[in-house]
C-alpha cells in the first residue's frame, strides 16, 4: 500500500498554474526586499549582517519562479540556507539569518501546490536535508526542534490540501460539461434524427420514381442518399459514445413555445413574467430546446437564491441571426451566491457555447441578477 501511495505521488503530473507572473508578485519581492533591507540596517544582532541580506533577497527572487518552476525555486532558496547553515556549523559562530527570511515558507507551500509529484518527493529531501543542518546549526532542544519541523510542513499540507480541492472542482466542472454535451446530443439526436431518416427515404423513393426523368436527377438523388446516410451513420456514433444508457427515454423536446409553463399567476412570489417578441418561428430545434432550458435553470436560481425577489423577468427576442434571452430577477443584488459555488451556469454557458452562442451572469446595478445569452438562429453543435 505504502509503495503504492508512492508511486502515485511520484506519477502525479504538475497542476495547471498562472501563465505569468502578475503584478502582486513584484509588489510581494518589493516588500520582502525592502523589510530585510530596514531589518539589516536597524538589528545590531545579527552574525554577517551583509550574508543575510543576500540568502533574503535570494528567497525573494526565488518567488518569481515558484509557480512555473516550484522544484528549482526551492533548491535555489533552501541550498544557499543550507550553505549558511553548514558555514556556521563549522566555523562555530552565530546563526545568520533575517526574521524576513521566513518568507522561504511561501516556497515550499508552491512546491506542493503546482509541482509535480516528482518534484514534491526530491523537495521533500532537499527539505528534510535543510531542517536538518539548520537545526545542528542553532540546536535548542529537541523540543524546539520538532517545533521548526511542524513548521515547515504545515505549508507543504497546505498547499497539498489546496490542491486537492482545485482538482476535485476542475473533475466536477468537467463532469458537468460532460452531462451538459451528453444532454444537447440527446437533443440534436431526437429532434434531428427523424428528419435525416426521411431524407434518406425520400432519397431512395425518388430514386425509384426517377426512370422517366433526366440522368442528372437520377444523380441528384444518388448524392443526397449518400450524404444523408453518411449523416445519420456518424450522428448515431457519435450520440452512441455520448449518451447515458440510463438516461431518459426520447421524447419530444421544450422549446420557445413552452416558455410559458415557466410563468406564475399574479399572486406567486417571486411572479415569473414571460415576454416573446420578434421573429421566433422556424428556430432550430437544438436553438428552441437551449433557450427553454437556459431560461428554466435560471428561474429555478431565481426563486431558490434571489432574496427579497417579488419579480422575476424572463424576455425573449427573436433577431434575423440570432436569439436574446434575458433573464433578471429584483432581488437584493449582493444576496446571490450563484456564480461562485454551484455548477448551473457551468452548465448553461457549456450550452451556449456548444451551439456557437455566449452567456454571460452577474448582479445587475443595485438589484438583481441578470442572465443574458445570445444564440445564433442556424447554430450547429461542434
Amino acid at each position: 500500500m505504502v509503495t503504492n501511495a508512492f508511486r502515485s505521488l511520484w506519477n502525479e503530473p504538475r497542476a495547471p498554474h498562472p501563465p505569468r507572473r502578475v503584478w502582486r508578485d513584484w509588489v510581494l519581492v518589493a516588500v520582502i526586499v525592502a523589510t530585510a533591507t530596514l531589518e539589516s540596517v536597524f538589528r545590531d544582532d545579527l552574525a554577517w549582517t551583509p550574508v543575510a541580506w543576500l540568502l533574503a533577497v535570494v528567497v525573494a527572487i526565488a518567488l518569481l519562479w515558484r509557480r512555473s518552476h516550484p522544484l528549482a525555486a526551492m533548491a535555489v532558496a533552501f541550498g544557499a540556507a543550507t550553505l549558511v547553515s553548514l558555514a556556521v556549523l563549522v566555523g562555530g559562530g552565530e546563526p545568520v539569518g533575517l526574521d524576513t527570511s521566513v518568507a522561504i515558507v511561501l516556497l515550499i507551500y508552491a512546491l506542493f501546490r503546482w509541482g509535480s509529484g516528482r518534484e514534491a518527493a526530491i523537495g521533500l529531501v532537499v527539505l528534510a536535508v535543510a531542517v536538518m543542518t539548520g537545526i545542528a546549526s542553532d540546536f535548542n532542544g529537541y523540543g524546539e526542534a520538532a517545533l521548526a519541523s511542524v513548521f515547515v510542513l504545515l505549508p507543504a499540507a497546505l498547499g497539498a490540501s489546496v490542491r486537492y480541492r482545485a482538482a476535485s472542482r476542475l473533475r466536477e466542472l468537467d463532469q458537468v460539461k460532460l452531462r451538459e454535451r451528453a444532454q444537447l446530443a440527446r437533443e440534436l439526436h431526437d429532434t434531428v434524427a427523424h428528419h435525416v431518416s426521411a431524407i434518406a427515404v425520400r432519397a431512395q423513393a425518388g430514386k425509384l420514381l426517377a426512370g422517366s426523368r433526366p440522368d442528372a436527377a437520377i444523380d441528384a438523388l444518388d448524392v443526397i442518399e449518400e450524404e444523408a446516410s453518411r449523416t445519420l451513420a456518424e450522428m448515431r456514433t457519435m450520440v452512441g459514445g455520448l449518451r447515458d444508457p440510463e438516461g431518459p427515454a426520447l421524447g419530444p423536446q421544450p422549446g420557445v413555445g413552452d416558455l410559458e409553463r415557466l410563468a406564475s399567476g399574479p399572486d406567486a412570489t417571486p411572479r415569473v413574467v414571460v415576454d416573446r417578441s420578434g421573429d421566433l418561428d422556424d428556430l432550430r430545434p437544438a436553438v428552441g430546446a437551449a433557450i427553454f432550458r437556459i431560461a428554466q435553470e435560471s428561474v429555478t436560481n431565481a426563486v431558490r437564491h434571489a432574496r427579497h425577489a417579488t419579480r422575476i423577468d424572463v424576455r425573449v427576442v427573436g433577431e434575423a441571426d440570432c436569439v436574446r434571452l434575458v433573464i433578471r430577477d429584483d432581488g437584493d443584488g449582493g444576496s446571490t451566491g450563484r456564480g461562485t459555488g454551484g455548477y448551473g451556469l457551468v452548465g448553461m454557458a457549456e450550452r451556449a457555447a456548444l451551439l456557437g452562442g455566449s452567456l454571460e451572469a452577474g448582479s445587475g446595478h443595485g438589484r438583481g441578477w441578470t442572465v443574458s445569452a445570445v444564440l445564433p438562429r442556424e447554430a450547429v453543435a461542434g
